[in-house]
């Protein structure tokens, strides 16, 4: 139970992991003003800042970038925002985000009801927003946002379309977001000291090397980095923290393996004591069963075969409930049902294992005993 429990709650939450970076956005490319802090299992990472990004070099980028790829230019406005509409409120939670018109399509999100922000909206830097669905959900409950006029905190924008479920995960919000044109966030949220993300989503997997290469080069021309200093910004691929987190799994998984192993230790003790215990108390009944002519094989095959077969009934009942244990942690990291099979198989190739090596010394003894000494026993 141990066992199986443990590394179904692992796979479990390395499905619910999988999950929330291809919610973040799949086979990109992002470049920030700071690097990544990732150094699981060799020590905290040193977090590089650098000078922001400032709105003219994200879009220059955005302009002079032709690789096979989308660009996306995005500012987080505040984490702590409120959208108003009429008497209703939401609670001050809400993510709200300067995007271009590509944010969407880079970032995985889907358009509901209503159309994108087109060029209009984004040069003019029109007083326009798309919803999150947990946003359009509490303001307008089953009704269609779109044309409403809502206020974001104290300035009012027109809605023009809203968007499917994203879900939430590792503390990010896909829902509880609110978008609104990039200009229009710098011209009434932002200073110049703000610093924008470039995201690039590439076409297949296999671009996205070319893609980080030829980002980094265009990067580095733009914020004027000399030949042999460091890069004056961070980038990253989104399967970069995937990749560091699962890796790590490993760790974890080995652990829960030491663990159960310990665990399989003890039990194997444990029945070795209690087959002992059943040969002293059947004492008399091996002395009947050789003096009506089994052999010492016969004998040692009988109790050998009962060892194993206790740990395979505990066996079961444990991978049982272990899977059950498991997949309570995945129904609540919402990975959803996990039928476990190589742990499965795992855990009953160690019953094996522990029902024959605790089985087997009872079962030598048991096959020694003299049949007339064992007749006496009593």
């Amino acid at each position: 139970m141990a066992l199986v429990g443990t590394l179904t709650a692992i796979d479990a939450v390395k499905y619910s992991l999988n999950n929330s970076f291809s919610m973040m956005g799949s086979n990109s490319v992002t470049i920030r003003n700071v690097s990544s802090s990732i150094r699981m299992g060799h020590g905290p990472g040193k977090r590089n800042v650098f000078p922001p990004i400032n709105f003219y070099q994200a879009n220059y980028f955005k302009e002079h970038f032709d690789s096979p790829g989308t660009v996306s230019l995005s500012v987080s406005v505040t984490p702590v925002g409120t959208v108003r509409f009429e008497s209703k409120k939401t609670n001050p939670n809400i993510l709200v985000m300067g995007v271009d018109d590509n944010y969407f399509e880079v970032l995985g999100y889907q358009i509901k009801n209503g159309r994108n922000f087109n060029k209009q909206d984004l040069d003019m830097g029109a007083n326009v927003c798309i919803l999150g669905k947990e946003i359009s959900d509490k303001l307008f409950l089953n009704q269609n946002p779109v044309d409403k006029l809502v206020y974001i905190g104290s300035k009012q924008y027109r809605v023009i379309g809203s968007l499917a479920e994203k879900g939430s995960s590792m503390g990010f919000g896909g829902d509880k977001m609110v978008a609104i044109p990039i200009l229009n966030a710098k011209m009434n949220y932002l200073s110049n000291s703000t610093s924008y993300s470039i995201t690039i989503k590439a076409n297949s997997v296999q671009d996205l090397q070319v893609i980080n290469g030829q980002a980094t080069g265009l990067m580095r021309t733009i914020r004027k980095d000399k030949l042999g200093n460091p890069d004056s910004f961070g980038i990253s691929q989104s399967d970069s923290l995937s990749k560091a987190l699962f890796d790590n799994l490993i760790y974890l998984r080995a652990a829960a393996i030491f663990i159960g192993i310990i665990t399989l230790l003890g039990a194997a003790i444990g029945l070795m004591n209690i087959m002992l215990v059943s040969v002293t108390e059947r004492t008399r009944e091996i002395g009947i069963r050789k003096s009506l002519g089994a052999t010492a094989e016969n004998i040692r095959r009988q109790f050998l075969t009962e060892a194993i077969v206790i740990c395979q009934i505990g066996g079961l009942l444990g991978v049982l409930l272990g899977i059950l244990i498991g997949n309570l942690v995945a129904f609540a990291t919402g990975a959803g049902v996990i039928i476990p099979w190589a742990w499965m198989l795992m855990g009953f190739t160690l019953c094996f294992i522990v029902g024959i090596g605790s089985g087997l010394y009872p079962a030598i003894r048991a096959s020694k005993l003299d049949p007339i000494e064992a007749l006496r026993y009593e």
